[in-house]
């Protein structure tokens, strides 16, 4: 077995979700895919920007719940015609927090940089761990499209 797995994929009364769950930087690649993959399937299209935004921001947060959340992931993605919604579970009940960027060693601007991408970001605890949540809305590419 690869290490990820898909959860699911479907499209109901306007709603579009995906998601896949990791344990290697490997699996990490291959959420990069699926999100690119179910922005390239929705409708009305995304635009780049936005797309390259959730690319980015789905990177960040697998890496860091492989990296500083216990070594696994679940990643679920969901659209609607108003937003599209990132979330990233992971094993570590503790909450993200800012770090000073690194440039020598690296490290330190996710965090801060998933928090300027999205429209929000929101952390929520569960049983054994946390969920973040990253929403995108599509209003400006609804207003682009018109």
């Amino acid at each position: 077995m690869n290490g990820i797995r898909t959860v699911g994929r479907a499209g109901a009364r306007g709603r579009a979700a995906a998601g896949v769950a990791g344990t290697t930087l490997a699996d990490v690649s291959r959420a990069r895919d699926l999100t690119r993959a179910f922005c390239d399937d929705l409708a009305p299209a995304l635009s780049q920007d936005l797309a390259d935004a959730l690319l980015l921001a789905v990177s960040e947060l697998v890496t860091n719940a492989l990296r500083h959340g216990g070594g696994s992931f679940a990643l679920h993605l969901t659209a609607t015609p108003e937003a599209v919604v990132v979330e990233v579970d992971d094993g570590e009940p503790r909450p993200p927090h800012a770090r000073s960027p690194d440039v020598l060693r690296g490290g330190g601007f996710g965090w801060p940089l998933v928090r300027s991408l999205a429209s929000g970001v929101a952390v929520v605890p569960r049983p054994g761990g946390k969920t973040v949540r990253a929403t995108f809305r599509r209003a400006a590419d609804l207003n682009q499209a018109a």
